[in-house]
């Protein structure tokens, strides 16, 4: 299958939808204003459109724009699920915007809701409690790790040191850090798993927690995850769980009954809310009962009939306004409610079916195995940024590149159980033939796309923050 993008050219041949201020320059003039002078202008310029001109400006933006609504999205690590359309109407019912600050008992229905989501989320992970406040994963390691201090500081402890592997999400050693940990990398073994031998030595006294993710980001299960478990325990240390790949998992293994301590949940990847992109996300964190007492605040009990927040006894604070990003959270809730235990287990099952299956379709080196849910092939002699751009030239989104390191040229590739077996024969397709092009072919590459190939390092080191008209 080949793919054309939309491209919408302006009057000199360039490929660009004009914006809005470009379409049309109206000045508009305020004659009285209530507020201060020096906050207030005189006449601003804005766009004065019809109705249809901005219908149409906006579909062609999204058609020039690839998405999950566009083909697959096999982007390894990210998990990029559909996002069901009920729960973004459930959102809009107006009996769902209240306002964060009304009294408990004005807000019983919403703080039910809640209530039950922890429960959910805690059954689902194993843990004893659940907060609901961090307001994406990121945040979500960073509070757990702060509840992991917290513990230690409580115990009369302080410890300087986590330990990352170094295959994890690069989150995970900026949490330590920002937490103000030292980062101990735990290199991995021939197998692509956590060396038992090299964490002995990793571990001491001065160990505050290991942050694992499991399956790791080979897709690989840490078969030895109760030995990691004791190690860590043995010197007093926490462990933490990265919620990252836990769709691997969903209704047949639990973090907690794994030995960890401390988990965070990535809402966006195991229940389908949608990606932050800037905007508000959500980021639970999980933990066990002796850690319960070191939840952010609020956190929501039942107390007397009533749903109340309240403030643990040693809370690490507050990581997020209010209770959570309220509407994300219940997008998750409404996600869990109607697949129910088998609808969960489904997912799971089919995210490592759809997993095996493109591997098994594809003409190119994968490094480790068995995997789960996701798995790192090698451009081998190609180079994997070349191979992921030329990628879309058959109507696929690219998979994870570079990353992690372990692997060379690695291409990332996680399809999630939204796809169809029709849409992975699309993905190995275009896998197979761009591998099987030549370099020089690829290098150009996209080529029928709507933005062509772009001097990356240009972009990152001299970016465009603000837009200016030309005159």
């Amino acid at each position: 299958m080949r793919y054309t993008q939309a491209r919408w050219e302006d009057n000199d041949g360039d490929v660009r939808e004009p914006l809005l201020i470009e379409k049309d320059r109206t000045q508009v003039t305020y004659d009285a204003s209530p507020l201060p002078d020096d906050l207030t202008r005189e006449s601003l310029v804005l766009p004065d459109l019809s109705e249809p001109e901005l219908a149409r400006h906006y579909t062609r933006l999204s058609q020039m724009t690839y998405g999950i609504d566009t083909g697959p999205y096999p982007l390894g690590s990210c998990t990029m699920k559909y996002n069901p359309k009920f729960t973004e109407l459930l959102v809009q019912v107006d009996d769902c915007l209240v306002h964060p600050n009304r009294p408990d008992q004005t807000v019983q229905g919403t703080l039910e809701i809640m209530h039950q989501l922890q429960d959910y989320l805690g059954r689902i992970g194993g843990m004893d409690s659940v907060t609901l406040q961090p307001p994406a994963g990121a945040s979500g390691e960073f509070a757990g790790i702060l509840i992991a201090k917290a513990y230690h500081e409580h115990r009369g402890e302080t410890r300087s040191e986590i330990v990352v592997p170094d295959t994890a999400h690069g989150t995970n050693f900026a949490s330590a850090a920002l937490a103000g940990y030292d980062v101990v990398e735990l290199p991995s073994g021939e197998d692509g798993r956590v060396n038992l031998d090299a964490l002995e030595t990793a571990v001491s006294d001065e160990t505050a927690a290991l942050m694992l993710t499991n399956p790791n980001t080979l897709g690989l299960f840490e078969q030895d995850i109760e030995k990691i478990a004791d190690i860590v325990h043995n010197v007093d240390g926490l462990l933490y769980y990265d919620g990252a790949n836990l769709n691997a998992l969903l209704g047949r293994a639990r973090p907690g009954d794994m030995g960890f301590d401390i988990m965070h949940y990535n809402v966006h990847k195991t229940f389908a809310t949608p990606h932050g992109g800037g905007g508000p996300g959500a980021g639970p964190v999980g933990v066990k009962d002796n850690l319960s007492n070191f939840l952010p605040t609020p956190h929501i009990r039942m107390e007397n009939g009533q749903y109340e927040r309240y403030e643990p006894t040693h809370s690490v604070g507050k990581i997020h306004e209010f209770a959570g990003n309220w509407l994300v959270l219940l997008k998750a809730y409404s996600y869990i409610v109607r697949l129910g235990d088998n609808g969960l287990t489904d997912a799971s099952t089919k995210a490592v079916l759809n997993a095996n299956y493109l591997a098994s379709q594809l003409n190119i080196d994968i490094p480790y195995s068995p995997f789960y849910h996701e798995f790192v092939a090698s451009a081998g002699t190609k180079d994997a940024a070349d191979v992921a751009k030329r990628m879309l030239d058959y109507g696929v989104h690219p998979p994870t590149t570079k990353w992690p390191e372990i692997v060379p040229e690695a291409l990332m590739t996680e399809p999630t159980e939204i796809e169809t077996k029709a849409s992975l024969d699309q993905l190995a397709l275009a896998f197979n033939t761009v591998c099987a092009e030549s370099a020089e072919t690829i290098k150009d590459a996209p080529s029928v796309t709507a933005v062509r190939k772009i001097d990356q390092a240009s972009a990152a080191r001299s970016p465009r923050l603000t837009w200016q008209m030309l005159e």
